[in-house]
């Protein structure tokens, strides 16, 4: 190994891994649905602290709120673990499958070459009904330190020696295409190989039998931890918050320009990349969230490759969280692996999300400037 890569890994180790570890929980924790934040002007919701629990405006009889979205789900999957996927976002990778059935969305810099490619990280709590998700890629550094708050399961296709430390890590359960295959699906779409290998639910189910890991939530599992305000209250960003208007969001990621376009009749923002409508094949929509936090984030760059890792575990930097046809200025924390990331309005407040799925840009940040909110 050259002598720069030993310097930068171990500089980047050094700082990521002794920031990751996790902490053993004396036993499993109750599970209890996201806090749910009445947003009334009469409630007392500001007096809330977070990570408490509000009353819910409505209960459904054999229904929960998914903790990633505030939706309704079947109860019997409460305490399913989620799981984590490695999507390639190289244009050859498109159209994509099976991403509009994601809960949360991840998009980070892959690398410092190829004008800063982005991958794709979906987080998904009912994932057993996925017939094709994809195509899947390679893992770095920075999925491995965010995947872990979820308490997810991460699918992957190997990647750089960088990885292997953390998919060590005890609260690190994975499962990896090059040495498991048959827990994954190979689709003859006439390109090269590197873009035909998706996930499915069997294969998936087929993952967590294979490797012993439990279903449900293990000791690792901090608890829900984005707020939500209600379905009937909904969140709307204030001048008092600094808000601006956000009716459309260039992103800095400069290969594939994704931007976000305000739809005001639904609510949702609508994701556009490599110049055109971003479309899940699997059922011919566009991918649109509710929710978009990006994030001002620092990384080291670890070899000539320019491979990279974000310092994800942080307490400096800041970002924009966009809902509603509004943005507002905020900051984040995130004290190690498997604790929730954080965010924050110039007030100090912990921020409240709307109903629905979330969006998460990790914007390297020597090109954060150029994110664009108008």
């Amino acid at each position: 190994m050259k002598k720069r890569q030993v310097l930068l890994l171990a500089a980047a180790l050094s700082v990521t891994t002794a920031l990751a570890s996790c902490g053993k929980k004396d036993e499993t924790p109750e599970v209890t649905e996201p806090p749910v934040i009445d947003m009334d002007p009469g409630s007392s919701a500001e007096e809330e602290e977070p990570g408490t629990s509000a009353v819910e405006e409505e209960t459904r009889d054999g229904m929960v709120r998914n903790p990633l979205t505030n939706e309704w789900i079947d109860e019997a999957l409460k305490d399913q673990r989620p799981i984590a996927l490695m999507v390639d976002n190289d244009k050859r990778a498109t159209p994509h499958y099976g991403l509009s059935q994601v809960d949360i969305l991840y998009e980070m810099t892959n690398s410092t070459k190829n004008s800063g490619i982005t991958r794709l990280m979906p987080i998904i709590k009912d994932w057993e009904g996925i017939k094709q998700i994809g195509s899947m890629r390679s893992a770095r550094p920075s999925n491995l330190t965010i995947m872990p708050e979820w308490n997810a399961v991460f699918f992957y296709f190997g990647g750089p020696f960088y990885i292997d430390d953390y998919i060590a890590k005890d609260y690190v359960d994975s499962v990896d295409g090059n040495k498991d295959s048959d827990c994954f699906m190979r689709v003859n779409n006439g390109k090269p190989s590197e873009f035909t290998a998706y996930g499915h639910g069997e294969g998936f189910a087929k993952g967590f039998e294979k490797k012993g890991y439990s279903r449900t939530y293990n000791e690792y599992y901090e608890g829900a931890h984005y707020q939500f305000a209600s379905e009937s209250s909904p969140v709307e960003l204030t001048a008092d918050q600094g808000a601006e208007n956000a009716s459309r969001i260039d992103l800095a990621f400069a290969l594939n320009k994704p931007y976000f376009e305000y739809n005001e009749s639904d609510g949702l923002y609508y994701r556009f990349q490599y110049g055109e409508k971003h479309i899940d094949a699997e059922n011919n929509s566009q991918l649109a969230f509710k929710n978009l936090l990006i994030q001002n984030t620092r990384y080291e760059e670890l070899d000539d490759n320019g491979y990279m890792a974000f310092y994800t575990i942080d307490d400096k930097m800041d970002g924009y969280y966009v809902t509603n046809g509004k943005a507002i200025h905020i900051t984040w924390k995130k004290t190690d692996a498997c604790s929730p990331t954080r965010y924050f309005d110039d007030n100090g407040k912990e921020i409240v999300l709307n109903t629905g799925k979330t969006y998460v840009a990790l914007v390297p940040n020597d090109i954060f400037k150029n994110n664009k909110i108008q």
